[in-house]
């Protein structure tokens, strides 16, 4: 039987990196929701060759192992920290080195991190139509986290855990015959609502 893979970028250099803590909480919670294996990577784990890529065989071998593991993976989980209202040039360009059908029916989490609220919508102007283009299948729920959302490096604000959570848990319609049961969240009922 094949491993299910999820394979998640961080379009950041920076190091320690918010986006990348995101993207590696988000991967940590779909393999242990739907026992797969995680691969996680960043831009400078891509290394220099990346800058002078105009196609995926211009990029040195361990570059292209972390962009084989993104195209073969059966989820994504993609982030970017916002830069001047949009996600990083580098981060574009891996995507810009793929054959327009590789990420095809692919399910992605879309997520980003930065400074503060104003650039939530990052993920609808920005990330969505980007995936939209693939063909890719970006899951309802994007996740978006300001920095005051961390601490010491981590994700440390419940309400986003829980919207992090909800957006792994569209992962299953993708995954489901993987998937490892969770128990039934308890609804209260319309008459207790009043």
């Amino acid at each position: 039987m094949t491993s299910l893979t999820i394979a998640g970028f961080a379009g950041s250099f920076s190091a320690p990196s918010r986006s990348r803590a995101l993207v590696e909480a988000a991967v940590d919670l779909a393999a242990d929701r739907f026992g797969a294996i995680g691969h996680v990577f960043d831009l400078a784990d891509l290394g220099p060759s990346l800058g002078h890529a105009r196609h995926l065989g211009d990029l040195d071998p361990d570059a292209l192992v972390h962009l084989t593991a993104l195209i073969r993976a059966d989820a994504l989980v993609v982030a970017s920290p916002v830069h001047k209202g949009s996600y990083t040039g580098l981060f574009k360009h891996v995507f810009d080195l793929f054959d327009p059908d590789m990420l095809a029916g692919k399910p992605v989490l879309l997520a980003a991190t930065g400074g503060g609220d104003r650039h939530a919508l990052v993920i609808e102007h920005q990330l969505r139509p980007l995936f939209a283009f693939f063909e890719a299948q970006a899951l309802a729920t994007g996740v978006y986290v300001a920095d005051r959302e961390f601490v010491g490096g981590t994700l440390a604000d419940d309400a986003t855990h829980a919207r992090l959570e909800r957006a792994v848990g569209q992962f299953a319609p993708f995954l489901s015959p993987h998937a490892t049961p969770q128990p039934a969240a308890r609804r209260p009922s319309l008459l207790q609502a009043f």
